[in-house]
């Protein structure tokens, strides 16, 4: 195998009503092309309901070009026709290239979670006011009642003002502590599109 494979991905607008036509006609094209010299793997993506890529792999930028000039393909482009429309080609050699290429295009993701002392130091925060008003203003009325119920009371009244009222708050306050590559990634592409 050669040090250099290629990649290539070719984007159609596929056209409505005709996906699965298209999705099989993708397939079968591979599969011919798999019979060719270099061929290394391949495979049919949807992007959106419309916008579709077939994207091939071989060996080396000879064995691609091989294919992409023989008659073969040119018979198999020809039955793409009444489906789709090609919209784009883009051919990448190496596959850090290509790993490279494709993760610098992709949208940034959710971010991953804040460091295990961060969330405890905010649910601390959001926990022990309740906690502490609860001791102080509600259990001296409460000392005849069983202690599971107390307990349960405690419970119950403090999950429910964490959940709904103070962590939702807790956490837009604390969003860019929280999240700081967030925050610089949205800072990033301000200043581009500026």
């Amino acid at each position: 195998m050669s040090r250099n494979p290629v990649t290539v991905t070719l984007a159609y607008h596929v056209v409505p009503g005709r996906e699965a036509d298209f999705h099989s006609w993708g397939w079968a094209a591979l599969r011919t092309s798999a019979q060719q010299p270099g061929f290394l793997g391949g495979g049919v993506l949807v992007d959106g309901e419309a916008e579709w890529h077939v994207v091939y792999r071989f060996d080396s930028e000879d064995t691609a070009r091989t294919w992409e000039n023989s008659m073969v393909w040119a018979e198999w482009s020809a039955r793409a026709d009444g489906l789709a429309r090609e919209t784009g080609r883009r051919s990448i050699a190496g596959s850090k290239a290509w790993f490279d290429s494709q993760t610098a295009r992709a949208p940034a993701g959710p971010p991953g979670p804040p460091p295990k002392w961060k969330l405890w130091l905010v649910n601390m925060s959001a926990v022990f006011p309740p906690v502490l008003l609860f001791n102080l203003l509600i259990l001296p009325y409460l000392n005849d009642l069983n202690p599971l119920f107390r307990t349960l009371l405690l419970c119950l009244a403090v999950t429910a003002i964490v959940t709904w009222i103070l962590m939702p708050r807790l956490q837009r306050f604390l969003k860019k502590w929280l999240y700081p590559p967030l925050q610089a990634l949205r800072g990033r592409h301000k200043r581009r599109t500026a």
